[in-house]
């Protein structure tokens, strides 16, 4: 008898010492598409282009050296200058006194054929009647007053153009002046769209470009390059001309994506002039109209998770399975037959008990270059394992 009780404490202490399994978190990744049948965009012949919408980043580019940017540069030059100075939206800012030596900068870009605002010395012009000679009539010498306004001389400002560049993640991106002209400021249509995202944050610049001229004080009127600013909705951004850039042009256009009103961004790079098209501007213009047109009828907004579903389960041997659930909705913009792809990132080991509503792990959703964390959280609880299931797990 004695042996037979003390075989059962031994068995009763192997069971309550021995490891109790490990509580198993899985999730599986999960790959979808958005609704609808992808449809080609209607990418430009040369040079290189992207697309992208306000709120969800690039969505499509094709092609990715880096190529001169020629006026497109400006968006830079302009964020800087309202990043340093920001002004409110129908703000002046402070005024700026035009030197000998800016007028000398507007007699040298002048004779070269460059792109000009005519300033005399001691001119009074504010930040906003700069950005605006900047952005409207494109501006080279206004270029150059506005970095050594900024940041001393053009070569400092020229270094902080960079750094900022590096900072914002424009990948293929240099710059090596603050007005575009030389073919040295090189970059990509997909880091141009991501910058003029940016630009178009700040109300300021936003209402610059929406605008089809301006009056100076020596000037006069100047009118905005922009030849398609009001139509097809566009209401920006940007245009570039140098011989070695080609015909550039970084546009924004208000357009109805699931019933409410986005914008969408892009940028065409490096059109030549050809025997139909001699106008390289024009065959910009013509490159941008023809993407917006192929890209609009496929933006699709679709909610790609939503907050309760079941992203991953907690299970273990002695209590029933417990669902991880997402805890919030995600609703993502992005082209017809894109693939939305849902990674689950659950922690290596669990700890029992997990109490009901207990974060643990996420998942990480992404379309295109957008990534969501979605936390999630169990279900409901799961126990410790009990003294009657150690006992009788064999």
């Amino acid at each position: 008898m004695a042996v037979v009780v003390l075989a059962a404490v031994a068995f009763v202490v192997v069971q309550l010492v021995r490891p109790v399994p490990a509580v198993a978190a899985t999730g599986a990744t999960a790959v979808t598409t958005l609704p609808g049948s992808p449809a080609p965009l209607a990418w430009p012949s040369q040079g290189q282009a992207a697309i992208g919408v306000e709120g969800a980043g690039v969505l499509a580019q094709h092609g990715t050296a880096p190529a001169p940017l020629a006026s497109v540069t400006k968006l830079m030059t302009a964020y800087l200058v309202l990043h340093d100075h920001p002004l409110a939206k129908t703000a002046t800012g402070p005024s700026v006194t035009i030197t000998a030596t800016d007028v000398t900068t507007y007699q040298s870009d002048l004779a070269q054929g460059d792109s000009v605002v005519a300033v005399t010395a001691g001119e009074q012009l504010d930040e906003r009647q700069l950005l605006e000679g900047l952005l409207i009539p494109s501006g080279d010498n206004i270029a150059a007053l506005l970095a050594a306004w900024d940041a001393g001389s053009e070569p400092a400002f020229v270094a902080k153009m960079n750094a900022t560049a590096r900072r914002l993640g424009l990948r293929d991106t240099h710059y090596a002046d603050a007005s575009g002209v030389t073919p040295k400021t090189v970059s990509t249509a997909a880091a141009q769209v991501r910058l003029a995202m940016d630009d178009m944050t700040m109300p300021a610049f936003r209402a610059i470009v929406g605008m089809t001229q301006a009056t100076l004080p020596v000037a006069g009127t100047v009118y905005n390059v922009d030849a398609l600013l009001g139509t097809d909705g566009i209401i920006g951004v940007k245009t570039g001309y140098t011989p070695q850039a080609g015909g550039c042009f970084v546009f924004a256009a208000v357009t109805k994506v699931g019933g409410r009103t986005r914008t969408v961004v892009g940028a065409v790079l490096g059109q030549q002039s050809t025997p139909s098209q001699p106008s390289v501007l024009t065959a910009a213009f013509d490159a941008s109209t023809a993407l917006l047109t192929s890209a609009e009828p496929s933006l699709e907004q679709e909610t790609v998770v939503r907050a309760g579903a079941v992203l991953g389960h907690l299970r273990a041997p002695w209590a029933s399975t417990v669902a991880l659930r997402a805890t919030r909705t995600v609703t993502l913009t992005g082209l017809a037959g894109t693939r939305v792809r849902t990674v689950v990132d659950l922690p290596a080991s669990v700890t029992p008990p997990v109490a009901g509503g207990r974060h643990l792990g996420s998942a990480l959703v992404e379309l295109g270059g957008q990534e969501v964390r979605v936390p999630l959280a169990s279900g409901g609880p799961l126990p410790g394992a009990s003294l009657s299931w150690r006992l009788t797990d064999l």
